[in-house]
């Protein structure tokens, strides 16, 4: 893999792991349309951290002050005092992470059945419509200082279907968000503090499996810079665009790339 070949990708990683456009299915995509070769585990796993790094760095300051109040949970102490609001968010966040981490691991090994560009183009269109409807049809009432338990876990579980590229995390998780009540920027913002574990944990997790497998450094570096570079942009893009607007545009795009990749696939 080349220079350019990184940066792309990194691009890719960067928009698409935080916009719910699905990052997975453009990184099937890109090199399907332009006929590069799959970067393969070592890239995946660099473009994973760059993400990661993008959000822990974003987030830094609301990190310091969930790890802070969640572990004065835990603490004992001889005035019993009620759980604070972080104290309940960054616990939330661990009861999130929890259903996407252990389905991820068992879905792992059927990836693969997922690749085919005629089923992400139809997965893109389905889960644009989903968004779009939860997104009208949204109460807007919640903000993610009273989100629940019960909104933690479902929106949780509603990661297990990010296992097929196309509906991506990030969409699937807002769309759930929004269909339980959630303002935008609330569960956008809930979607990228529970991102970050969850990114952070599947590079960790694929990079246990690269083993002697050759690595460019020199693109891996460029790829880990560039996807945390744009992810950063794009994480601060979404939260000022959902103040004043919708998921609609995202959804627009979802059916137009759907549109045309099922065209390609067929012309092809």
């Amino acid at each position: 893999m080349n220079i350019l070949q990184a940066i792309v990708y990194g691009i890719v990683q960067g928009i698409g792991e935080f916009l719910p456009i699905s990052s997975t299915a453009h990184l099937i995509l890109v090199p399907w349309i332009f006929g590069w070769k799959d970067p393969g585990v070592p890239f995946d796993v660099a473009l994973h951290l760059g993400t990661a790094f993008a959000v822990f760095l974003f987030f830094w300051k609301d990190w310091v002050i969930l790890i802070r109040a969640g572990w004065g949970t835990i603490i004992p102490s001889k005035i019993k005092e009620p759980m604070s609001t972080n104290g309940r968010l960054f616990w939330f966040i661990v009861i999130a992470t929890i259903p996407g981490a252990i389905f991820g691991v068992l879905l792992d090994k059927y990836m693969e059945k997922f690749r085919d560009p005629a089923l992400i183009a139809v997965m893109l269109i389905i889960m644009g419509a989903v968004l779009y409807i939860a997104d009208v049809k949204g109460k807007k009432v919640i903000k993610i200082e009273n989100i629940k338990i019960k909104e933690s876990l479902l929106i949780g579980l509603s990661q297990v279907f990010a296992v097929i590229p196309g509906v991506s995390r990030s969409g699937i998780t807002m769309t759930t968000g929004r269909l339980l009540g959630l303002e935008r920027e609330s569960i956008a913002k809930f979607t990228f503090l529970l991102s970050a574990p969850i990114i952070l944990g599947d590079a960790l997790y694929h990079a246990s499996k690269i083993g002697s497998v050759p690595i460019d450094k020199g693109s891996f570096i460029v790829a880990v810079l560039t996807a945390a570079i744009a992810g950063t942009l794009s994480i601060k893009f979404l939260l000022t665009y959902l103040k004043t607007k919708g998921f609609g545009i995202f959804a627009i795009y979802r059916f137009i790339l759907g549109g045309v990749i099922l065209a390609i696939y067929f012309l092809r």
